[in-house]
């Protein structure tokens, strides 16, 4: 057999053995086999160049080059569904679809509610053409790399095999199919294990490290992570079926992973009893699942019952309720967070929770811990939020022992030793040395590059905290000094120590509302930056503004009035801002920003709703904060008006008229600016 032809037949026998081993489940070959036919393609690829396929068996390892992300308009935009937490809820979904029907017989699919990041596949002529993570739902990031490495999603479909008797229809020529992308738990332990070991940060729960994975730049660290997937929804244009349960069925003898866990059914009592054995029995699954998805099976109904302005009406979400763990409370220790903030954590004896083995939990602040009198050698019950974050929810005090001691809350900082403080109207204890204790150091560096503030992506946390020991940065200003041939090692990181620099040097062009929110001023948010930028127009004239006048800014209230003059008071604090002032970093509005500022929508909070012509969503809301008004996300009774364009949500449009909230077109509105 010449070489070309020994190509084909590796790949086409490397892509079956990946479908048998992560999909069914069923391997027919050792690893050792396997690895040995990957080794023979790879060194048969290199000697053919000319062979090169984007979806070839080989690709799968991942490359070790950043790859940045580019942002892909979805073809069908992914909607979320509704959730509920109750039967009741379900009943009346249920009864909401048959008065929708008009008394249409309808089934239901029935399916698990996989914890994950929902993920958009596209295939053309059976190839994995591209993979596109949900975003907002409009458009996400083209992540197609990066899935390829994710060995249970199919690169190349097989056409299935004619059979009189059970013929599976053959794939379109194009279609869409969604999923989640998963870490197994076993994957999840091991990796935060390995983490804990090197003194990293854990990751919180598999769906935070599964995105996280996913959204690496380096594909390499993908494939090392082995994700997985589970889809659930075809879509396209020739479609095998009119049932959605069929259609998964014809798509799993694609060679696609669905899952085993799925049922139609007919009734309420069914569904019922579809969710009491899930509530119990997924915690056998090798994946995180937080709830039930029911969907109307026939497309054909699908599309007659239509949406609302944010989810399917023929389909629903059922979450599941938190599990619940005993467990004895050992110690209570305290972590500094980036603005001093102090928060104490729970440390018990290791239990099983949700899938994953738990020992800490937060207790929020020293309110919390009174409310529940905890105390040491307490057997606390433990749930996780969301199936995400442990938390303390009671305590057995029939198990308290006799010479248990009352949890105190500490006085003085676990990192640097500074008394504590507590501000009035705040839960929390601060530290307030916010220029002199290493959390509160870096905690402030990584905030200063955020992409919300200075937006420097080519850094990261661990990255900082690398500089930080090395001595290279002890504050902001100190980014700006780094050095490419501080940064390249050996001189292998030349190219990525370049882009830091770029990537720090172009921050210099972030304007100035964001740089006020980067100091991290304590207190002071996104929005609150805003404010002060476009009330104050320089940082001279924020740096010198007095109680009163700070005070008189609408959203800017005693607490952050004096911890704004607090911060510009420290003269460390003077000394950063004008190392940064030198640097050329933007200490002023442009002059396009504040021309355009005025204060003609003054104390009116104002909801944006629809498409519209002349701007974008984004520019209308800058637009409003730039003329002094309030983005607010619900109507209420505290609503100006509404900005409506082209298909505003008909419940807003309902809820308006119910409140007698005004609505202005876009073009009144501009007029109204004018």
């Amino acid at each position: 057999m010449d070489e070309i032809k020994r190509i084909e037949q590796l790949r086409k026998e490397l892509h079956e053995h990946n479908y048998r081993y992560y999909v069914l489940n069923q391997p027919t070959i050792g690893d050792q086999e396997f690895d040995f036919m990957m080794h023979e393609l790879q060194d048969l690829e290199a000697k053919h160049p000319e062979m090169a396929d984007p979806n070839s068996p080989t690709q799968r390892v991942g490359s070790d080059l950043n790859e940045e992300f580019q942002q892909v308009v979805h073809k069908y935009p992914m909607l979320s569904l509704a959730n509920t937490y109750n039967e009741q809820d379900v009943a009346d979904w249920y009864e909401s679809v048959k008065k929708g029907l008009a008394g249409e017989d309808f089934e239901v699919c029935c399916e698990m509610k996989y914890d994950g990041l929902s993920i958009s596949l596209t295939y053309v002529d059976g190839r994995l053409t591209q993979a596109v993570t949900r975003g907002d739902g409009v458009q996400g990031d083209d992540v197609t790399a990066n899935v390829k490495t994710i060995r249970s999603i199919p690169l190349v479909l097989t056409p299935p095999a004619s059979n009189d008797l059970f013929a599976v229809p053959s794939y379109p020529r194009e279609f869409e199919i969604r999923g989640e992308i998963l870490m197994p738990w076993a994957v999840f332990e091991k990796l935060n294990k390995e983490r804990e070991e090197a003194e990293e940060p854990l990751f919180a729960n598999p769906r935070n490290a599964a995105s996280g994975t996913l959204k690496s730049q380096k594909s390499s660290l993908v494939a090392s992570r082995q994700l997985d997937a589970y889809l659930y929804y075809l879509l396209g244009e020739e479609l095998p079926a009119d049932g959605h349960y069929e259609n998964l069925e014809v798509a799993r003898q694609w060679g696609f992973k669905i899952s085993e866990g799925m049922k139609k059914v007919k009734t309420l009592q069914q569904i019922y009893d579809f969710i009491n054995y899930w509530d119990t029995e997924r915690k056998n699954l090798p994946v995180a699942t937080d709830g039930i998805v029911l969907k109307v099976n026939s497309l054909r109904q699908q599309r007659s019952l239509g949406f609302t302005a944010k989810s399917p009406r023929w389909a629903i979400a059922y979450k599941f309720k938190a599990e619940r763990v005993c467990t004895r409370l050992n110690e209570v220790t305290y972590q500094v967070g980036r603005t001093g903030a102090i928060t104490p954590v729970a440390n018990m004896d290791p239990v099983q929770l949700a899938g994953t083995t738990v020992k800490r939990a937060t207790l929020n602040n020293e309110d919390f811990i009174k409310s529940f009198d905890l105390h040491i050698g307490d057997y606390v019950y433990v749930e996780k939020g969301g199936e995400i974050i442990p938390k303390i929810v009671g305590v057995d005090l029939d198990q308290r022992p006799i010479i248990a001691q009352p949890v105190e809350f500490i006085k003085r900082c676990p990192e640097c030793g500074t008394p504590l403080v507590r501000y009035e109207g705040e839960a929390a204890w601060y530290c307030p040395n916010d220029t002199g204790c290493p959390p509160q150091i870096k905690g402030r560096i990584e905030h200063f590059i955020a992409r919300k503030a200075m937006n420097i992506d080519s850094l990261g946390p661990e990255t900082i905290d690398d500089y930080y020991r090395q001595g290279l940065i002890h504050n902001v200003a100190d980014l700006y000094d780094i050095q490419v041939q501080q940064i390249n090692g050996d001189g292998s990181r030349t190219k990525s120590a370049q882009k830091i620099v770029n990537g720090i040097a172009a921050s210099k062009n972030v304007p100035f509302e964001r740089v006020v929110f980067a100091l991290g001023i304590r207190f002071v948010g996104e929005q609150s930056a805003k404010l002060l930028a476009r009330h104050f127009k320089n940082i001279d004239a924020l740096m010198n503004a007095g109680l009163e006048e700070l005070q008189e800014i609408e959203g800017i209230g005693e607490v952050m009035a004096k911890s704004i003059i607090t911060y510009f008071h420290d003269e460390k604090n003077l000394e950063i801002l004008n190392r940064l002032r030198e640097y050329g970093l933007q200490m002023e509005l442009s002059e396009e920003q504040a021309t355009q500022t005025s204060d003609k929508l003054a104390g009116q909070s104002i909801v944006i709703s629809g498409v519209f012509a002349h701007h974008s969503r984004d520019e209308y809301k800058a637009i409003i904060e730039q003329n002094g008004g309030k983005n607010v996300g619900s109507i209420s009774n505290k609503t100006s008006f509404i900005l409506a364009g082209e298909n505003m949500g008909p419940s807003k449009l309902q809820k308006a008229e119910k409140l007698g909230i005004k609505i202005l077109s876009e073009e009144e509105f501009l007029q109204l600016l004018e």
